[in-house]
Formats: C-alpha cells, sequence, structure tokens
C-alpha cells in the first residue's frame, strides 16, 4: 500500500518565496523589456543615420556624375573613419569603388534586387549569417531619369550598440541584486510580524478549544489579521456569555428538578395517604368528604404543573396554532375579575377594569386569557391589601394593555431575570397556583411573541409593578 506523504511548508517561508519570487520575476520582465527598447532605440538611429549619409552621397553623385571617383573618395575617408562603410554600385551589381571598399560582397537576394530596382530602399537591422559580424545594413536605390542605373549600400557594424546593453543589463543585475537583499530583511521582518500575530491566534484557539474562555489576542482596524483578531475576541466573549448563560440555566434546572421533586412529592404523599385511609376505613365518615376535596385540589395541581412544562415546550418548538379573532378588551377584563376576585379578596386586594369604549385586541381567545391570568395572578401574588388595576385601549394601530399593582415591586437587577424558564425570585416562593416553578412569565413572552407583540415591565421595590403589552391590530 503506497503512502502519500503531504510536504509542510511553514506560512513564514510561503510569504518570503512569494515577495522574492515577485520581485525576482519583475526585473527580469524589466530588464528584458529595458533591453528589448535600447536595442531597438539604438538600430533605430542607426539607420536614420545612414539612410541620411546615403541621402546624401546619391543627391551629389546625380549633381556631380562626371567625377563619381573622387565623390565616392571624399565620402569614404569621412565614412570610414565613423566606421562606416558603403560602396556604390551599378544596375548589374558592379562595384564603382573596389579599391577603396573594404566591406563585404553585395549579396542581395532576387527578391531584394528586385525591390532595389523599383525603386524603394532595403533596411536591415541586422545580418548575422550573411556577414561576418552583426550589422546594420541600408540599400538606397539611384534613380535617373526616372530610370534605375544603380545604388548606395552602407554598413555599421552594430557590436557597440549590443555592449552598451551588456553594461545596462550588468548594471540592472546589481541593483537587482541590492533589493532582494533589501526586499529579503524586509519579507523576513514582514513575515515574522505577521506569522506571530497568527501564532497568537492560534494559541489563544487552542486555550478555547481546551475550555479556557478568557483567552485574548490583541486587536486592531490595521488589516484583516487585526479584523480576525477582533472578531475572534468577539466570538470569545459571546461563548463566555454563553458558557455563564448554560451555567445558569443549568444550576436553575437542578434548583427546579428538586423543587418539582419536593412539590410533587407532597401533593402526591398527601394523595396516597388519603387514598390508604379510604382504602383501610381509617378516616372518618366526617372528614370523607373533606378528604376527598383535598385529593381533587392537589390531583389538579399536579396536573396544571405538568400542563404548564408541556405548554411551555410547546411554545418553545412551535406547535403552537393561534386562532386569531377580534375580541373587546372589556369582556377579557371580566371573565379574568370574576376568575380571579375570590383570589385577590383572600389576599385583601381589590382588582379595577378600566377598558376604553370599544376597544379590541386581535388575538387567540383562549391565550389572551392566559397571558393576562397569568400576570393577574402575579400581582395578587405580591400585593396584600392593594390594589390591581386592568387598563387598556388602542393607540396607533395597536392594543395596549395594562396590568399594574401596588404590591412589593421588584429589584431592578431581578427585572430582566423573571423572563427565564425556571428563575424564582426568592420572594415568589410562596404557594402559587399558576406559574410556580417559574415558567409562568417565560411563558407569557413567548405568546406575546407568537402574537407578534412586546412586553415590557416597568418596577421599583416597594412601589408596585406595571406591565404593558403591546399587539399588533389587523
Amino acid at each position: 500500500m503506497k503512502v502519500l506523504t503531504q510536504m509542510r511548508v511553514k506560512y513564514i517561508y510561503q510569504q518570503f518565496l512569494s515577495h522574492i519570487s515577485i520581485l525576482v520575476v519583475a526585473f527580469i520582465i524589466l530588464s528584458l523589456l529595458f533591453t528589448h527598447y535600447v536595442e531597438t532605440l539604438v538600430y533605430k538611429n542607426k539607420t536614420e543615420e545612414l539612410i541620411s549619409y546615403g541621402e546624401n552621397i546619391r543627391a551629389d553623385l546625380k549633381h556631380g556624375m562626371e567625377q563619381p571617383e573622387q565623390i565616392i573618395n571624399e565620402y569614404a575617408r569621412v565614412l570610414f573613419g565613423r566606421d562606416i562603410q558603403f560602396s556604390v554600385f551599378d544596375q548589374a551589381g558592379q562595384l564603382l569603388n573596389p579599391i577603396r571598399w573594404k566591406g563585404p560582397a553585395i549579396e542581395f537576394t532576387e527578391k531584394e534586387w528586385t525591390k532595389l530596382a523599383s525603386g524603394e530602399p532595403i533596411v536591415m537591422k541586422y545580418d548575422l549569417e550573411r556577414y561576418d559580424q552583426a550589422v546594420t545594413l541600408v540599400a538606397l536605390p539611384i534613380i535617373d531619369r526616372g530610370r534605375y542605373v544603380g545604388g548606395i549600400l552602407l554598413t555599421s557594424p552594430i557590436g557597440g550598440a549590443r555592449e552598451m546593453v551588456g553594461e545596462i543589463n550588468q548594471y540592472l543585475f546589481y541593483t537587482m541584486v541590492v533589493a532582494l537583499g533589501v526586499s529579503f530583511l524586509l519579507s523576513w521582518l514582514l513575515s515574522r510580524i505577521h506569522v506571530n500575530r497568527i501564532k497568537r491566534i492560534q494559541e489563544a484557539t487552542s486555550r478555547v478549544s481546551a475550555g479556557d474562555y478568557t483567552a485574548k489576542v490583541p486587536s486592531s482596524d490595521f488589516d484583516e489579521i487585526g479584523e480576525l483578531a477582533k472578531d475572534f475576541n468577539n466570538m470569545v466573549a459571546r461563548l463566555d456569555e454563553s458558557k455563564s448563560e448554560i451555567e445558569n440555566l443549568e444550576n436553575r434546572r437542578r434548583k427546579f428538578m428538586a423543587d418539582v421533586s419536593h412539590e410533587m412529592r407532597t401533593p402526591l404523599t398527601t394523595i396516597s395517604g388519603i387514598i390508604e385511609g379510604l382504602k383501610n376505613d381509617m378516616i372518618p365518615e366526617s372528614e370523607k368528604e373533606k378528604g376527598i376535596q383535598l385529593v381533587s385540589q392537589e390531583t389538579k395541581r399536579l396536573i396544571r404543573l405538568v400542563n404548564e412544562n408541556l405548554d411551555y415546550d410547546k411554545i418553545r418548538s412551535n406547535q403552537v396554532q393561534l386562532q386569531k379573532e377580534n375580541i373587546e378588551l372589556i369582556e377579557v377584563f371580566e371573565i379574568i375579575k370574576d376568575q380571579l376576585d375570590m383570589q385577590a379578596e383572600e389576599r385583601g386586594n381589590k382588582i379595577i377594569i378600566a377598558a376604553e369604549q370599544g376597544a379590541m385586541v386581535h388575538a387567540d381567545y383562549d391565550r389572551i386569557l392566559q397571558i393576562l391570568i397569568n400576570i393577574t395572578k402575579n400581582s395578587i401574588q405580591f400585593t396584600e391589601n392593594g390594589t390591581i388595576w386592568l387598563r387598556g385601549g388602542m393607540d396607533d394601530g395597536k392594543t395596549v394593555i395594562e396590568i399594574e399593582d401596588t404590591g412589593i415591586g421588584i429589584e431592578a437587577e431581578e427585572v430582566e431575570k423573571i423572563w427565564r424558564r425556571f428563575y424564582k425570585a426568592d420572594l415568589s416562593r410562596t404557594s402559587n397556583p399558576f406559574g410556580e416553578f417559574g415558567l409562568g412569565l417565560s411563558i407569557v413572552k413567548q405568546l406575546v411573541q407568537l402574537h407578534e407583540g412586546k412586553i415590557e415591565v416597568h418596577s421599583e421595590q416597594g412601589a408596585g409593578t406595571r406591565f404593558v403589552i403591546e399587539l399588533p391590530f389587523r
């Protein structure tokens, strides 16, 4: 079985190699382009120079045809000193200055002869294969009265141009070596800085994966790594908050289970004892009716506790289907007052309702009653010898419902906690027929949100509590 191993290359080397590679490629391209440009420029200047001399020779020969050798010799002394060789030939290609000519013989192709005879000049940048050295060659035709009679051939070696280009390339090479040295140091320094920043994030990530949510890394808005560090810190902060919330929820769940076990054990023990008493005729006849009534109350209490938990889970999983309709607020308030008046009177409280004439609420009938009964019971529980107001009205396409009491109120730090599942303030540990395990207000908030509404609570310790519910009216 063949095992393939993947080579691991450190990030710092990747960064370093990428920087250096880009610089080397850039210098090579620049050197090639610059060399080509210089060679083209030199060849162009040399060609223009040869054409200029050739046109002068051609003009002088036309004006002094009776003494061509004298004109040729004069130009030869000047041009040979400038390392420019030339010759004059007739239409048959025979040289008119064979003695002084030091250059190569005339060897044009048939196509080139035809081009020259038609009056067109011949220009070549170089012809290394034809001659012993690279040269610039220019051939100009001589036309007399519209008839081709010969031509002028001028050549000049381009070795000097190549030497100049070689010299330039040498300087470019030295420049590249210096630039590579500087870029080497800068690339190494920048790569080390970036790698160290990434390593800090890597180490912090390892700490987070091990469960340490206090890990932090330096962040900035300078570049993407700084932004990544900022996002990492935000993520860790949220994870830390989530961990604290999970721990709090777990603690509340344990407390809830302990409360459930304790509270359910009491009615179950009562029911079991009464049933055993009835079964064994241990309860007097006069007490049997009272015992049966107690069993009924305790059974209803257990059913209520079970239903409350089932209700919450249904709401949380969106299994509740609302059947919304338009309901008169005064009707809802009167039902709540009728149901809870007795409980309120037991604690010396009075329920007062006040609804605007014709005020309506668009909601599920059973659920709006559940919401308001739950809050009203909560107000009754925390109010003694006081008043609970149920108010309602319409405002800008919304139904606004207020439930206010003159009870003991809630401490400022406890206000936001009342919506949490399983949460119970210490003062609520008295018997409460609905929501006695800290689920009531959590269910209320979920139901209000299902109605696309919102609920707020305003409270001050010792000065009562006011719940405000806003539901859209359609």
